[in-house]
C-alpha cells in the first residue's frame, strides 16, 4: 500500500521534511487557501505540487475539493459551483493528481464533543460523547424537535449532564462541535447552523441521496476524461447528527453509490474509523466486495459505546479488526496486479493520531493530526502490512 500523510500546506507547522522522515511517500492534500465553491486554476495546483515533488514527494490524493452546500441541497447556484467542481477536477486531472477524496456530509464535517480525551497513559483522543452532544442539541442549541432524536435514557443523562455544566464548558462544547471544524463554508453560529440542519432535514434522506446522484451524473463524466478516480467519504460519524439525513453510512450506501452511476471513476474512500463507528459495518466484508472501487483508505481504529458514543483508539487496539482489514485490502491489491491493472497500490493514511509526547500543551497541533501521534501509527500500520505481505509472499 502507499503511505500516505495528511499534509495543510505550506504553513502546516509539520514540514515535508518531516513527513519524509515518518516514512510516507504520498502526500495527501488541498488547496486550502481557496474559497469553497471557487474552482481550483491548474497554475495554482502545478505550483503545489511542484513544491511537494521538489522536496521528493508525490502528491498523491487530493482530500479535498470542498464542496458548496448548494451542491448538496440543489438550491441557489448550485449549478454554477457544481461547473467549477468540473473545472477543479479537470484541472487537477491535467495536473496529473489522479485519485480526489470528497464527502457529502451535509451541514458539519467529521463531529466531535471532546477534542482532548484524556487516555489511561495521558495521551490524548478525539471523542464523540452522545450525552454531551444532546445535551448540546437540546438545552444549548435548543433546535426545535431535537428531544425526539434521542431516548429517555440519553435525555435524563443530557439533562443532568447540561446542569452541571459551567458556562465555560457549555463554551468549549459548543466550539468542539461548531466552531473551527470543516463543515460547509466554514463554523457556524447557532443560528445560522439551525438554519442549516432544517434545510436538510426538509429535504430528507431520499432527497439528499437523489442529489448526491444527480451530482455524481454530472461530474464523472469529467473525471473519466482525464482519468481521475473520484472516492467518496463516509459520514463521521455514520449515523444522524441533529436529525440530519445520512446517505454515506453503511454497505448498503456505499452499494447504492457505487450502482447509481456505474463508472470506474466512481469509487469509495474506505475510512475504517467512521463506517467502523457502527457495530454492523463489517469492514472486511466491505473491502472483499468493494475492493475494485476502493481507491483511497483511512487508516485509524475507534473503541466503541452501547449509546454510540466511541473514542478514537490506537490504531492495532481498538473495536475493528485492523490487521484483517488491512490482509483484505492487499489481497485486492494483489488482485489488480495479477490482472495487469496499472497502479494497483492503494494509497493509505494513518488518521486521527493521538495527542502525546512534546507536543501536548501546544496550541497550534490540529485535532487529531499530531506529528508524533501520527507517525506511531504509521509505524504500527507499516508493521502489519509487512508482515502480512511477507506471509503472502511466502505462501504463493
Amino acid at each position: 500500500m502507499k503511505e500516505t500523510w495528511r499534509w495543510f500546506g505550506p504553513n502546516d507547522t509539520i514540514s515535508l521534511e518531516k513527513i519524509i522522515q515518518a516514512g510516507a511517500t504520498g502526500i495527501v492534500t488541498s488547496l486550502h487557501e481557496i474559497a469553497t465553491g471557487d474552482a481550483w486554476p491548474l497554475a495554482e495546483i502545478q505550483a503545489r505540487k511542484q513544491i511537494i515533488e521538489v522536496a521528493g514527494l508525490e502528491w498523491s490524493v487530493i482530500e479535498s475539493i470542498p464542496m458548496h452546500n448548494d451542491i448538496k441541497t440543489r438550491t441557489g447556484n448550485f449549478q454554477h459551483y457544481i461547473d467549477n467542481y468540473k473545472a477543479s477536477i479537470r484541472n487537477a486531472g491535467e495536473a496529473g493528481i489522479k485519485v480526489i477524496c470528497y464527502n457529502f456530509m451535509p451541514v458539519v464535517d467529521w463531529t466531535r464533543t471532546n477534542l482532548m480525551y484524556r487516555l489511561p497513559n495521558a495521551s490524548h483522543a478525539l471523542r464523540f460523547e452522545m450525552t454531551d452532544f444532546a445535551a448540546y442539541d437540546v438545552y444549548l442549541l435548543q433546535r426545535e424537535g431535537a428531544e425526539k432524536n434521542y431516548s429517555a435514557d440519553v435525555m435524563a443523562r443530557a439533562k443532568e449532564r447540561f446542569n452541571a455544566m459551567s458556562p465555560a464548558e457549555k463554551e468549549l462544547l459548543e466550539k468542539n462541535i461548531i466552531a473551527g471544524l470543516p463543515g460547509g463554508q466554514g463554523s457556524y453560529t447557532r443560528e445560522t447552523i439551525k438554519l442549516a440542519i432544517q434545510q436538510f432535514i426538509d429535504l430528507g434522506t431520499e432527497g439528499m441521496r437523489e442529489n448526491l446522484f444527480a451530482f455524481l451524473r454530472e461530474i464523472l463524466p469529467v473525471a473519466e476524461s482525464v482519468g481521475v478516480k473520484m472516492c467518496i467519504h463516509p459520514d463521521d460519524p455514520p449515523f444522524s447528527l441533529f436529525g440530519l439525513p445520512r446517505v454515506v453510512s453503511t454497505a448498503n450506501d456505499a452499494r447504492a453509490i457505487l450502482e447509481a452511476v456505474p463508472s470506474k471513476a466512481n469509487g469509495l474512500t474506505l475510512c475504517a474509523g467512521s463506517y467502523g463507528a457502527r457495530g454492523d459495518n463489517d469492514l472486511i466484508a466491505m473491502a472483499n466486495e468493494f475492493g475494485p472501487r476502493i481507491y483511497f483508505t483511512h487508516l485509524r481504529n475507534v473503541k466503541r459505546e452501547a449509546d454510540g458514543s466511541f473514542f478514537e483508539a490506537e490504531h492495532l487496539d481498538g473495536d475493528n479488526d485492523m490487521v484483517g482489514l488491512i490482509n483484505a485490502l492487499l489481497c485486492e491489491e494483489k488482485r489488480r496486479s495479477n490482472a495487469g491493472e496499472l497502479n494497483a497500490c492503494i494509497p493509505m493514511r494513518p488518521d486521527h493520531g493521538h495527542l502525546m509526547g512534546d507536543e501536548t500543551g501546544q496550541t497550534d497541533v490540529k485535532p487529531g493530526y499530531s506529528y508524533t501521534g501520527r507517525l506511531k501509527g504509521l509505524a504500527e500500520l507499516r508493521g502489519v502490512m509487512h508482515a502480512l505481505e511477507t506471509l503472502q509472499n511466502r505462501n504463493s
